[in-house]
């Protein structure tokens, strides 16, 4: 029985057991909390390493559709050249 005071002592009594229950469920809550955060920043990290990797394939998709490009133009430069050479020699 809680000590006297000028409220019933059932509200007393009731407002302990309330004020105890939030603090029982504080640490599970916390937990709670840290396993909500940290699968958060598991899956930023993993959604932002697939988009890295997916604009590192872009990149090099198009360097070497670049290198590609210049190996064509190359051979077809240097055709060019020698023909040019051989009609107007």
């Amino acid at each position: 029985m809680a000590f006297p005071t000028s409220v019933n002592d059932q509200i007393t009594d009731s407002v302990t057991q309330a004020n105890t229950k939030v603090l029982g469920d504080a640490p599970s809550v916390a937990l709670g909390n840290l396993y909500q955060a940290t699968a958060q920043a598991l899956a930023n990290a993993a959604h932002n390493a697939t988009t890295s990797q997916s604009q590192t394939n872009v990149t090099a998709q198009a360097a070497t559709t670049m290198g590609v490009t210049t190996l064509y133009a190359i051979d077809t430069a240097s055709t060019g050249v020698a023909t040019s050479d051989i009609l107007n020699s």
